[in-house]
């Protein structure tokens, strides 16, 4: 499975439903979007209300990851407006399983992200329940920085760490995607790839999607 997850932290929003049906139209399978608070990162970006216009405008997968403080406030919230999977940072929350939990109770799938200086052994207490693992391979907070090398071990080390635990939580990895990179990041064994730049930032957004898909292939 190598599934391509574009963020719309780097699309028009004045064309937003446009911007996602290029970007399906070149391959995309799930839409990525990030919520942040200006508190655990320094930049704001949208609430529920923006998710539930992307989930008017497709069919695909509606990725909403959390990048706030206190997420468990919002769980409901982002479920409503139509999230199929909601991502909290394992920075920000005191008991995992409890989180985990409550965004189940909420009727979706549970993630969660690790900060590029927080190790990969953090989330293990919770690799049993939780759906999917998001490794942040740039520091969270704004588009267009350039991929942490020192992630594609940390890629790895949730493999093995998957493996060994025999949990079923997919890997997924947001920051620095492009074309020159995505085919080292799918080898250490990442399944869901987040572009942001690399996709809404180019003139031609579905021969921007089809290509980083065909690189998976």
């Amino acid at each position: 499975m190598k599934l391509l997850a574009p963020s719309i932290l780097s699309a028009d929003f004045s064309e937003l439903g446009r911007q996602i049906r290029l970007s399906e139209l070149g391959g995309a399978d799930w839409i990525h979007c990030d919520v942040m608070d200006g508190h655990f990162v320094p930049n704001i970006t949208f609430g529920p209300d923006l998710v539930k216009a992307v989930r008017k405008s497709t069919k695909l997968v509606v990725d909403v990851h959390l990048m706030i403080e206190n997420p468990e406030k919002y769980f409901d919230a982002f479920a409503k407006a139509g999230a199929d999977y909601i991502t909290i940072h394992s920075e920000t929350v005191s008991d995992l399983n409890e989180s985990i939990r409550k965004i189940k109770d909420a009727g979706v799938k549970a993630g969660v992200s690790i900060k590029p200086g927080t190790p990969v052994s953090r989330i293990a207490e919770a690799a049993g329940e939780m759906d999917l693992l998001l490794i942040m391979s740039v520091d969270p907070g704004f588009g267009g920085q350039s991929f942490i090398e020192s992630s594609l071990s940390k890629i790895s080390e949730a493999v093995s760490l998957r493996k060994k635990l025999n949990a079923r939580f997919i890997i997924e990895v947001d920051g620095g995607i492009t074309k020159n990179n995505i085919q080292e990041i799918s080898a250490a064994g990442c399944e869901v790839f987040v572009a942001g730049s690399s996709v809404f930032r180019n003139e031609n957004i579905t021969g921007a999607a089809s290509e980083l898909k065909n690189l998976l292939k």
